[in-house]
């Protein structure tokens, strides 16, 4: 694949991102429940649950400006890109799995917007390895 294509597709991932988590970050902070399906009112409770936020900021904007982190990252070419790029997906990929281990084993309750953003965020550090090892390819 690629450049431009690993570029373009990681863009478009960090969009849909974006906007996840710009819905949550806005339910969040409307107190409103967000739209889920089944009944089981897993994002409610993982949203009013104590892990919702760190030092009064929602989970959700800090993903939100992990999601911007990458969509700027995917902007830039060569080494900056990459490495800007790997950080945030890195970063994000740890965060996704931490806050997955609370929602199984401390919440006991599954948000499917989590998952979704999890997914995103593993399917965006596989295309930053991806532009990495491109960029190691060239000799850069």
């Amino acid at each position: 694949m690629k450049e431009r294509s690993v570029r373009v597709l990681l863009a478009v991932l960090s969009v849909v991102g974006i906007l996840i988590s710009a819905y949550i970050t806005w339910t969040h902070l409307r107190g409103v429940a967000p739209v889920c399906m089944g009944i089981s009112g897993g994002c409610e409770t993982v949203q009013t649950s104590r892990y919702s936020e760190i030092l009064g900021v929602p989970v959700a904007a800090l993903g939100l400006a992990g999601y911007a982190g990458l969509l700027f990252s995917s902007l830039l070419r060569g080494e900056s890109g990459v490495f800007l790029g790997l950080f945030f997906a890195l970063v994000g990929v740890f965060f996704s799995a931490y806050l997955t281990w609370l929602e199984l084993f401390v919440i006991h309750a599954i948000c499917q917007w989590c998952v979704s953003s999890a997914i995103l965020m593993v399917a965006s550090l596989i295309l930053t390895v991806m532009r990495f090892r491109q960029l190691k390819s060239r000799g850069v």
